[in-house]
């Protein structure tokens, strides 16, 4: 439903700038920039600005007429030989080069002078090279700067993890790098938002004046209903109904990787030994040829889907054996929603406002996740128990309507506050 009237004209005109394209929202960060821009859009004129790589073709969300526009910046090549030599040198790291190009930030200066917004979101600290551009816009808008990840920690946590040392050595230059670039994006931005409250404390640590607020992952719960996943099975037609054990996410994502190669190298084994009829499903767009290689007659790699639900109908449990990354899962929101029960390590889980043994299962060591599958498989009470209290939690939590009215409200108060300092400088007649 959209706001009011008197609530779009408060929030008034919305850049949104993210390094990624808008659509389709087969990754958990374009999914988090597309809800957050739309509840943003359904109390506010929301112009989208978006990042395409090279080999991509732009796409409208099907939903597209809830923006005023959308805005396609080209990136240059990535990973060239000088921004790598580049990146590793320094000040600047290859995550931020890759965004950068000075044709993008003539065009984003084109769409600022357009006409006057009131204030601009930036997801992330890859974009912080055009910072100098949006300050420089008619009206000054307020920024608020949108963290997925602490980048920095999720590429140490990758160092620590890689089983490569020449990737080690420049992930952990490239980790610093980072560090030293949200640095800069915390002292000079006023206004941030995290994914969950561990990172604003991990923040405040590094700036304890700084102006963090939590605006966290969410999921669209009506999406997730039984009934909807039957419909979505009936339109796909025949779907195997083997019971499954269910992993969903983007499979080219280094995390993700390590996460499906070590649990089926590890803990799955012994799964499937005890249980029979488990196959094992990796659900998920882009598959490294790791994954690939693990598919066999119970381990299925599936590659991109138009929809994820069918696959939650034959899903005895979600499993999130993640041993780096960082940020918020939403797999794990969306498991909940349909009603799966989710087995996940506790740095899978970590942010998600939920209880071992109440919400989901925690487990990390090989044998725990093992136990842990097995107990779920075991019991029908065990999997309602689970499942009625995790769709109770995001229903009331973390659903995108509840989250958008947190984030209008922030850059409502962002936008009056400009709004008064600029009749304070207004001569007095």
């Amino acid at each position: 439903m959209r706001g009011s009237q008197l609530e779009r004209q408060t929030l008034g005109r919305i850049l949104y700038f993210a390094p990624r394209q808008v659509w389709p929202t087969n990754t958990g960060a374009r999914l988090r920039d597309y809800q957050l821009a739309r509840q943003l859009a359904l109390r506010s004129s929301v112009t989208f600005v978006e990042m395409c790589d090279m080999w991509e073709e732009h796409a409208n969300p099907s939903e597209d007429s809830v923006f005023a526009g959308i805005v396609t910046l080209n990136k240059e090549r990535k990973y060239s030989p000088s921004k790598i030599v580049r990146g590793l040198i320094g000040p600047i790291p290859i995550t931020i080069l890759n965004c950068w190009s000075a044709r993008s930030a003539s065009q984003l200066a084109d769409v600022l002078r357009s006409c006057q917004f009131d204030s601009v979101q930036m997801e992330g600290v890859h974009l912080m090279e055009y910072l100098p551009f949006i300050r420089e816009a008619p009206g000054n808008p307020a920024i608020v700067v949108d963290w997925h990840n602490v980048e920095s920690e999720m590429m140490w946590r990758y160092a620590k993890t890689t089983g490569s040392w020449a990737k080690k050595i420049a992930a952990k230059r490239t980790a610093k790098l980072i560090e030293h670039a949200e640095e800069r994006l915390l002292e000079t931005c006023a206004t941030h938002t995290v994914t969950s409250e561990r990172e604003r404390q991990k923040l405040l640590a590094r700036r304890p004046n700084a102006n963090i607020q939590v605006i966290p992952n969410g999921v669209d719960t009506s999406f997730y209903t039984a009934l909807k996943i039957a419909e979505a099975c009936r339109r796909r037609g025949q779907i195997d109904s083997k019971p499954t054990i269910l992993f969903v996410g983007s499979m080219d994502f280094h995390a993700n990787i390590d996460a499906v190669t070590w649990f089926s190298r590890t803990a799955w084994p012994e799964i499937a030994r005890i249980h029979p009829e488990l196959h094992f499903t990796i659900v998920g767009r882009d598959p490294a040829p790791e994954v690939r290689a693990l598919a066999s007659d119970r381990i299925h790699v599936t590659g991109t889907v138009d929809d994820v639900r069918p696959f939650y109908a034959s899903a005895v449990a979600a499993v999130v054996p993640l041993r780096s990354g960082s940020g918020t899962r939403l797999k794990i929101l969306e498991a909940m929603a349909a009603g799966i029960p989710v087995v996940s390590t506790r740095l899978g889980a970590e942010g998600i406002d939920v209880e071992h043994e109440v919400h989901m299962l925690l487990a990390d060591s090989v044998p725990e996740i093992a136990a842990a599958v097995h107990r779920i498989a075991s019991s029908v009470e065990e999997r309602s128990r689970l499942s009625e209290a995790a769709r109770a939690i995001v229903c009331r939590v973390y659903d995108w309507s509840v989250i958008g009215k947190q984030l209008c409200g922030i850059h409502k108060n962002l936008v009056e506050a400009g709004r008064a300092v600029l009749v304070g400088k207004c001569p007095v007649a």
